[in-house]
């Protein structure tokens, strides 16, 4: 597989990655796709992605298998950052 990049998510916000758990499918929105400082030399510039599952359930802090259309399964491992009204918040940091 090849290594992500904020390039591979900058046309996906507002789109749907389903998260597949135990009990079936969880949607999770990309919300934002951003870069951030670059401290040195890297294999890929890093980013952040913000996602928003509408659950009123917490999902821990872990690894998803996640689902898009064009991108395929991918894993990522999401962190709650965030508490909205009509669910949580949650990030991914890839450096």
């Amino acid at each position: 597989m090849e290594l992500l990049t904020l390039d591979h998510f900058t046309g996906h916000v507002n789109e749907t990655f389903p998260a597949a758990l135990n009990e079936g499918e969880v949607p999770f929105v990309l919300v934002e796709a951003r870069g951030l400082p670059t401290g040195g030399i890297a294999a890929r510039a890093p980013f952040a992605l913000l996602f928003r599952n509408a659950s009123a359930f917490l999902f821990p802090q872990q690894t998803y298998r996640m689902q898009h259309p064009r991108l395929g399964e991918i894993g990522v491992f999401l962190v709650p950052v965030a508490r909205e009204r009509d669910g949580f918040l949650y990030q991914a940091i890839f450096n």
